[in-house]
């Protein structure tokens, strides 16, 4: 972590599941500190107490903030000395936004926006935007918001002065807040039947760790405007939802259907095929660069560029699908999972 060495980082959203394994990652670090930026106060008491058991020595360099990034005034108040950020306030639960919309607008959209300007005018070196795969040919509110962040934050890029500005966009995250598998482990352990929206339905998963790892990989890689993906699996949610039974000792033969909530898709999309055009392979990651060209078009019908690669859309039907056996192991690689079965 020698890049973090005295610097201040500030994890918007930060009592969240991405922000605790942050934490989790960094607080025995030689960073400075860290700035814990959220609206809920609970949220933060509960973290605060948590961090001061399991890390005594370390959990004072952890900085709490409330405020929201709805509000101007209290990004800026909480962002003046910031080295570097990870923007990681959202609102994501698909079918509340879909209720909703104007709500995910003012904080994924204008939160965002919010958060770039005062990076910008406070001279912090590096933020990263966390997206969502539902950005990429979005259908539902949640969705369309996101794409919206990510069009501010490229936007804002091209006139950054020394503030880089760097977007990552990932999957199903494994038992984050609101995620699926959780649920699945209080309805067998209640005695209910295992719950399932479509078992076909196909989604991108990843660890926790795994998010980090890309933010940090984006951090260290990525230039002024990019978008960064990590090339990660699928499964289908029967598959999902059979691994989790037979770790639980729930019965697969009893997955009730309950059909397709607002606003889902059938599978997810990490690249559009437009995006790939111009996608550069880094190996585990692709990195989509901005367009940074002008509004003065009639340079391009003189000087195009025909080139594209030759990646077509990357979704979770066409990446690497897990069977049983993989998405049971991936799975046992949690902790929250370790722990549910501990107790």
């Amino acid at each position: 972590m020698g890049i973090f060495k005295d610097k201040t980082l500030m994890i918007t959203g930060g009592t969240g599941s991405f922000g605790g394994a942050v934490l989790k990652r960094f607080i025995e670090s030689d960073i400075g500190e860290i700035r814990i930026f959220s609206r809920d106060e609970k949220k933060q008491d509960d973290m605060r107490h948590d961090l001061q058991v399991r890390f005594p020595q370390s959990a004072g360099k952890v900085k709490f903030y409330i405020g929201d990034v709805r509000s101007p005034e209290s990004v800026r108040g909480a962002m003046r000395g910031v080295d570097y950020i990870f923007h990681a306030a959202a609102l994501k639960q698909v079918p509340s936004c879909e209720f909703f919309p104007m709500e995910a607008v003012r904080t994924n959209v204008i939160g965002t926006e919010n958060v770039l300007d005062a990076a910008i005018d406070e001279g912090v070196k590096t933020v990263i935007c966390l997206s969502t795969d539902k950005a990429a040919y979005p259908i539902n509110a949640m969705g369309i918001s996101k794409a919206l962040e990510e069009k501010v934050a490229i936007a804002k890029s091209r006139s950054s002065r020394d503030t880089k500005i760097c977007l990552t966009r990932y999957g199903n995250v494994m038992c984050s807040r609101g995620s699926v598998i959780p649920l699945w482990i209080d309805q067998i352990r209640a005695g209910n039947s295992v719950t399932v929206t479509e078992p076909m339905m196909t989604r991108f998963i990843m660890s926790l760790e795994e998010a980090v790892d890309l933010v940090l990989f984006a951090f260290q890689n990525g230039e002024n405007g990019d978008l960064l993906i990590q090339k990660a699996p699928a499964c289908t949610i029967k598959t999902q939802a059979e691994a989790v039974c037979e770790l639980f000792g729930g019965d697969p033969a009893s997955i009730k259907i309950i059909g397709i909530r607002h606003g889902e898709k059938m599978y997810e999309t990490l690249l559009t095929n437009e995006e790939c055009a111009k996608a550069v392979d880094m190996g585990l990651f692709y990195r989509v660069p901005a367009d940074n060209r002008t509004l003065n078009y009639d340079n391009y019908f003189k000087n195009g560029d025909d080139k594209r690669a030759s990646l077509t859309e990357f979704n979770s039907n066409n990446t690497r699908q897990l069977n049983l056996v993989e998405v049971k192991e991936k799975i046992l690689s949690l902790d929250y999972i370790k722990a549910r079965l501990a107790e």
